[in-house]
């Protein structure tokens, strides 16, 4: 996620439970990260200020989030005026928030080795030029190309919905 260990954790949990480890997370994006059973929702600021949540494929490769976009879409287009961002997702035993910028990719050795992710989690996609093409794509994506964007996380929540319990907040460079 373009990030190392945390530089702070708090203890959220108010029951006594300890902190979380953030390996714990981590390890679970690593591996579930796509897969059609974990939803992640993106959310974005309208230029308004309006919130704007959308479900997005996410991918966990080399460490670093991703996620597309048509850039026509109304989460692209917050993006392109604001780029913080949260992405949420309820992983196995945990709940994650987090929160950061997303920047658009445009270069070919990146976009080649998401798209191979892409294809090991069954969406088809191919890069063309500095996007991806697919035969399909989620039914409110829009007609492709669509876009690629790399997440970079400052904070993270987490809260454990099995033992051990705990809520946790981490803080990232």
């Amino acid at each position: 996620m373009t990030v190392g260990e945390p530089v702070e954790t708090v203890n959220l949990d108010r029951y006594g439970c300890p902190p979380l480890p953030w390996s714990r997370p981590r390890d679970l994006l690593a591996t579930n990260l796509p897969q059609p059973g974990t939803p992640c929702f993106l959310g974005t600021s309208r230029p308004d200020g309006r919130p704007h949540a959308a479900g997005v494929g996410a991918l966990c490769l080399d460490g670093d989030l991703y996620f597309t976009s048509g850039p026509a879409s109304r989460k692209a287009r917050n993006l392109a005026a604001n780029p913080a961002c949260t992405l949420s997702m309820s992983l196995d035993g945990i709940d994650l928030v987090l929160e950061g910028e997303a920047t658009r990719v445009t270069d070919r050795p990146t976009l080649e080795r998401a798209a191979a992710g892409y294809r090991d989690g069954g969406w088809p996609a191919e890069v063309d030029g500095d996007a991806f093409t697919a035969p399909f794509s989620a039914p409110s994506a829009g007609p492709p190309p669509w876009h690629l964007y790399r997440f970079s996380a400052h904070t993270a929540f987490g809260v454990a919905s099995a033992e051990p319990h705990g809520a946790t907040r981490w803080r990232f460079r």
